[in-house]
């Protein structure tokens, strides 16, 4: 086309001696050109070629044409045909509009990524954790405060920032793993690039210690800096570390963070920092730290039976590839059923009638229903023993509901 175009353009002594008949040639050449080509977007390319040909050399032409008669006919051609071709392009290269449910859906798919990255479960756990905890501190109904409310948004937000730094932790240690035991998280799936997760997991950590330094709290940045060494101990694949090799001592990482640090800690920063008061380990106090060091080494130990294919992989020694997932799933609801029968006798023994009424009704109902759908769990199917994992948080988040009313 660009050969057919050079060919056709006239030079400035042609046209002084050539007048009308190479006018009249140039201008049939063109639309002979522009009539051959059966395609629209073929067409939308060779106007733009010779749109661009023409551009650069209409002043030249303009000043030669001058002086030759007839020269504004084939001037007048030149024009209509740059008007045709801007008209063609700008309609070509306009750009797209504002396409507000673009942006929504890339929103929200960001936010289900991060959802997924955060582990819910966990952070639904820790926030309910820390708000029955420090309603153990509680002791007169003018304690329910700004204050109150507060001192438990500042331990909430600080905490979170830490257990988002930890699973982060956690699934940048073992991204090859997941790829098998839980590709649908974002680093395993490719949805977040190994970068993006060091930046999210360095910026969460450094908020929860900002977060705590600034409060003033030493129970609530002591629990944090304790989180923040374990839950990197656990994870982390450097020598002497990654704990979570060694089946007692993941288990003994997710006891104390879950079952001491958030029970002490969180309770003394109520009772020492928000009321300023004596250091006291009240009975409901120590019957939550017992009974949540149980439910703490279910965890520990159950997490790892839907998980063991990929363990088996790559080395992870836990209970479940070492003993067989049956032996471990039963182990683990026996433990559970035990709390239970001792979290009844806690509740009977109560000098409170209203104490007793619903401590002792809510931990029969939790048992029951534990049993009831132990016994319907397919231990061949991993997606129902991870269902059952995700109940067995769900217990969780239920004892931390009757805590309070341990009195």
């Amino acid at each position: 086309m660009d050969s057919v175009l050079v060919g056709s353009f006239p030079n400035a002594s042609s046209l002084a001696t050539g007048g009308n008949f190479w006018r009249t040639k140039y201008c049939a050449r063109i639309y002979h050109a522009s009539s051959y080509v059966p395609k629209a977007t073929w067409h939308k390319r060779k106007i733009q070629k010779e749109y661009n040909f023409l551009r650069l050399q209409r002043p030249s032409l303009n000043h030669h044409y001058k002086g030759i008669e007839g020269g504004y006919t084939c001037q007048k051609c030149n024009i209509k045909f740059v008007v045709k071709a801007t008209s063609e392009q700008s309609f070509e290269a306009e750009p797209e509009g504002f396409d507000p449910k673009g942006i929504l859906d890339s929103l929200k798919t960001s936010l289900d990524a991060f959802y997924r990255f955060s582990r819910p479960h966990t952070v639904i756990g820790t926030a309910l954790s820390i708000i029955s905890v420090s309603l153990l501190a509680v002791e007169k109904l003018s304690d329910i405060s700004p204050l109150f409310f507060t001192g438990v948004l500042e331990a909430v937000v600080a905490a979170l920032f830490m257990n988002i730094y930890i699973v982060g932790l956690n699934q940048l240690s073992d991204v090859e793993i997941d790829k098998i035991n839980k590709p649908y998280l974002p680093l395993a799936s490719g949805e977040y690039s190994f970068g993006t997760g060091v930046a999210i997991v360095t910026s969460f950590s450094i908020l929860s210690f900002w977060l705590g330094w600034i409060v003033g709290s030493w129970p609530l940045f002591w629990a944090l800096f304790v989180s923040f060494v374990l839950g990197t101990a656990y994870s982390i694949n450097v020598p002497l570390l990654r704990w979570k090799r060694f089946a007692v001592l993941a288990a003994m990482c997710i006891l104390a963070v879950r079952a001491v640090i958030v029970q002490l800690a969180f309770f003394l920063h109520m009772q020492t920092h928000v009321y300023k008061r004596a250091v006291v380990f009240s009975r409901p106090l120590i019957f939550a730290t017992a009974f949540m060091s149980f439910f703490s080494v279910v965890i520990a130990l159950f997490k790892d039976i839907p998980d063991i294919e990929g363990d088996k992989v790559f080395g992870i020694q836990s209970f479940s590839v070492r003993l067989g997932q049956k032996p471990v799933f039963w182990t683990c609801v026996t433990l559970l059923e035990i709390a239970y029968g001792v979290a009844l006798l806690v509740g009977a023994a109560s000098p409170c009638l209203w104490s007793k009424i619903v401590t002792g009704l809510g931990h029969a109902i939790l048992a029951s229903l534990l049993w009831y759908h132990a016994k319907s769990v397919d231990l061949k199917s991993k997606a129902s023993i991870t269902s059952f994992y995700m109940f067995i948080w769900k217990l969780f988040y239920a004892e931390y509901l009757l805590i309070p009313f341990v009195r």
